[in-house]
């Protein structure tokens, strides 16, 4: 019982110096120049650009780390990202991640195609279940850097499939095609399985997810 105890505790530890890695009321105040694309509190106004809000820390913070080093290449985002320290970097995370996601709607000729993908994968084309990694809510797995997909708009979802589609096809793919899943390729793998209509109604599910 005692050491049930101390595992609890230890991990409990972990998860509170996870969760406090950043500051968000210090990183609000950074976040003035994403605004224009990500919205105030992180709820994108626009479609083709992603929704930050509510999306875990460490994931943010590995994206932002791998954005400002050109491991990642966003071409709006080109040396935005230089003059702020890996500190800030983590402080803006952490205001994205306290804020709270609006969830759009999701088609509903494409509901049911796209929660059996998102629920259950498809077996005959090596297609795993999305909620495995992203919980069967969309909420994610912030401590496993497994991100939230929740009410992400559906056009930047289909684009980001589409960039792991072409990242798996070539072995030196070109700078604005997202490979930054790692060595192990599993969002190229399984985006290459999946067929255009796939991703289509996956998408639509996911932006109506919640």
């Amino acid at each position: 019982m005692k050491k049930l105890i101390v595992s609890f505790l230890v991990i409990a530890g972990l998860a509170s110096v996870a969760n406090a890695a950043g500051n968000a009321e210090d990183g609000e105040a950074l976040t003035a120049v994403c605004a224009s694309c990500h919205g105030t509190d992180g709820n994108s106004p626009l479609a083709n650009f992603p929704k930050l809000a509510g999306q875990g820390e460490k994931y943010l913070t590995k994206q932002l780390h791998d954005i400002k080093s050109g491991n990642r290449v966003v071409i709006e985002m080109t040396g935005l990202l230089a003059p702020y320290s890996d500190q800030q970097l983590e402080d803006i995370s952490a205001y994205y991640a306290s804020q709270s996601v609006q969830v759009g709607e999701a088609d509903p000729a494409l509901v049911e195609l796209g929660e059996a993908l998102y629920k259950a994968g498809n077996a005959s084309t090596g297609v795993p279940a999305c909620a495995g990694c992203h919980s069967p809510t969309g909420a994610g797995i912030a401590l496993g850097g497994f991100p939230m997909l929740s009410g992400q708009h559906a056009e930047y979802t289909i684009s980001s499939l589409t960039k792991f589609q072409k990242g798996y096809r070539f072995k030196e793919p070109a700078a604005d095609i997202r490979v930054n899943d790692g060595e192990a390729m599993i969002m190229r793998s399984i985006a290459f399985n999946l067929k255009d209509f796939e991703i289509e109604a996956l998408a639509s599910y996911i932006q109506g997810l919640h």
